[in-house]
C-alpha cells in the first residue's frame, strides 16, 4: 500500500472486499474547512487505524460516517451501494455504529440493562420487561466476546473504565453492527485497562465479522491491533499503509513535521500582519 498524495488523494481501486468506501468527502463549517477531498476504504473484517494530530479532522470524519453530520461534498458507499445517511439511527439501521468516549451508558443501570437499552424485550400483551432473558443473553454474549466483568447485575458506575468501554463495544456488536467506529477508546486508560479493549478488538479482528475504524493517539497500540493505518493531516489523508509496512517512529515523525510546518506558517502570517 503506497502513501496517498498530500493534495487530493486518489480514490483507491474498487475492491470486492470493501464494506465501506468514503469518496471525495469534504466538510466545511462556514469559512472553516475541516475535511478536504478525503478518500478512505475499509475491508470486510478489517481493523483500520485513523491517526493524526488534534484538529486534523479525525472525529469529523467519523461523525460523517456514523450519520451525525452530513458531508459538504462527496459520497459514502456501503457494500457497493451509495447511501445518504440521514441520521445516527439511519446509519445504525444500516449496520454502522459508533462508540465515543462518553459511551452513552447509563451509570445507574446494570450491565444487562445497558446492553438492551432502548431495545428491551417485553412480554405481551402486558408490556413487562423480560429481565431474566436479558440477563442470560447479556452474560452469554459478553462471555462469547471474552469480556470479563463481575456480574451482569452490577451497576455500570461501579465498573472500571476498560470494562465500561468493553460493554459499549459489545452492545454495538450485539446490535448487529457490521462497521464499528471507535473514537479514542483508550483515552485516559492505564496499561491494564487499555489491554481489555485491545484484546477485544483483536478478538473481533480474528472473528472477522465486524469491520472497525479506531481513532487513537498511541501509535504502538494502533500498529498492534490494526491491519492498516491512515494518517489524516490538515483535513486530508496523507498516508495509507499496512501496519506491517510502517512504524510508530515513522508516524510520529510525519505528525511532528506537519505540526512544525503549521507552526511556521502561523509565524509567517503573524510577521506579515505586523509588518
Amino acid at each position: 500500500m503506497t502513501d496517498q498524495a498530500a493534495h487530493g488523494a486518489a480514490v483507491p481501486p474498487n475492491a470486492d472486499g470493501d464494506v465501506l468506501r468514503v469518496e471525495h468527502i469534504s466538510k466545511k463549517y462556514g469559512a472553516v474547512t475541516a475535511l478536504v477531498d478525503v478518500n478512505l476504504h475499509l475491508g470486510h473484517g478489517e481493523v483500520l487505524g485513523l491517526i493524526g494530530d488534534n484538529g486534523a479532522g479525525k472525529s469529523t470524519l467519523l461523525k460523517i460516517i456514523c450519520g451525525f453530520q452530513p458531508p459538504t461534498t462527496g459520497r459514502i458507499v456501503l457494500d457497493g451501494q451509495e447511501v445518504t445517511l440521514k441520521s445516527v439511527d439511519h446509519a445504525r439501521s444500516l449496520g454502522i455504529d459508533a462508540v465515543y468516549q462518553d459511551l452513552a451508558l447509563v451509570n445507574q443501570l446494570t450491565v444487562y440493562q445497558n446492553m438492551f437499552l432502548n431495545r428491551e424485550p417485553v412480554r405481551r400483551p402486558l408490556p413487562l420487561l423480560r429481565n431474566r432473558v436479558m440477563r442470560n443473553l447479556a452474560k452469554e454474549h459478553l462471555d462469547d466476546m471474552g469480556v470479563n466483568i463481575p456480574s451482569v447485575n452490577a451497576e455500570v458506575a461501579k465498573l472500571s473504565g476498560g470494562q465500561r468501554q468493553a460493554i459499549a463495544v459489545a452492545r454495538s456488536v450485539y446490535s448487529d453492527a457490521k462497521i464499528l467506529l471507535l473514537d479514542e477508546p483508550l483515552a485516559a486508560m492505564g496499561v491494564k485497562e487499555g489491554a481489555i479493549i485491545l484484546d477485544l478488538i483483536t478478538r473481533l479482528k480474528t472473528e472477522g465479522k465486524v469491520s472497525v475504524i479506531i481513532i487513537a493517539h498511541n501509535y504502538g497500540q494502533v500498529l498492534q491491533v490494526c491491519d492498516r493505518v491512515n494518517l489524516i493531516q490538515g483535513g486530508r489523508i496523507t498516508l495509507d499503509k499496512r501496519s506491517s509496512e510502517t512504524s510508530a517512529q515513522e508516524l510520529t515523525d510525519l505528525v511532528v513535521a506537519e505540526y512544525r510546518k503549521a507552526l511556521e506558517e502561523r509565524e509567517r502570517e503573524d510577521r506579515e500582519r505586523s509588518a
